[in-house]
């Protein structure tokens, strides 16, 4: 059995900041966890805007307060997003995640799943885990 506590993930080198300063992601369960998915609960700052494009990665959300939008650029639709909506990304969707007035805090899972080091590349791309260079 695994426990661990958002507390002591948020304390460690679990919690990834990114460089953009629109997000932060704890990433509570990745890959050599060996569950075949990971599990993150992610930050969106306030009025901040983040172009995502998860081409290797199919990711579910499920917002735990705050409030933003989801715009998916293959058709300019917006969706709300609030306390009890979930979001899937099942067909690799690029998008605009927005966040609104206040932060968002967000739910994910991951398949396949992240193995902790990803962060968003110019085109809002996770690597592969094969793509991944350590510093």
């Amino acid at each position: 059995m695994i426990v661990r506590t958002l507390d002591e993930c948020e304390n460690s080198e679990r919690r990834v900041v990114s460089e953009t300063g629109t997000w932060e992601s704890t990433r509570m369960l990745l890959k050599d966890d060996n569950m075949g998915f990971s599990f993150h609960i992610t930050t969106i700052y306030a009025n901040t805007e983040t172009h995502i494009h998860y081409q290797n990665h199919l990711e579910s959300v499920y917002c735990i307060s705050g409030d933003g939008e989801i715009e998916t650029l293959a058709d300019g639709k917006v969706y709300p997003i609030g306390p009890g909506t979930l979001y899937i990304l099942d067909q690799h969707d690029e998008h605009l995640l927005r966040g609104g007035k206040e932060e968002m805090k967000l739910a994910c899972v991951f398949n396949p799943p992240l193995t902790g080091k990803e962060i968003h590349d110019k085109d809002g791309v996770y690597p592969l885990e094969a793509e991944i260079v350590d510093d």
